[in-house]
């Protein structure tokens, strides 16, 4: 028995690419979760910027609380970082 090649849709071929360069394209979130503080959240996070930083990503900090650990803002030093606004409320 012969089997009938069917050329597949041009436009389906054509959407289907579409879609996953958008996909590509599209930003990713991940969420570092522990039950206490101190367990490494932080550190982990950013430890995973900088091995996404060496990739050639473009990472950039949007605020990073270091609880005055030494080993965690030495972390922070080498990514550009979002500066702080202040903003005034109630006088203060």
């Amino acid at each position: 028995m012969t089997e009938i090649f069917q050329r597949p849709d041009p436009d389906e071929l054509l959407e289907r690419l579409k879609e996953e360069e958008q996909q590509q394209a599209r930003g990713k979130l991940k969420i570092f979760l522990g039950y206490v503080a101190g367990v490494g959240k932080t550190y982990a996070m950013l430890e995973a910027a900088h091995q996404r930083k060496e990739e050639g990503v473009d990472v950039v900090a949007g605020y990073v609380e270091t609880h005055g650990r030494r080993e965690t803002e030495a972390l922070v030093d080498d990514l550009e970082v979002v500066p702080r606004l202040q903003v005034e409320y109630l006088g203060t």
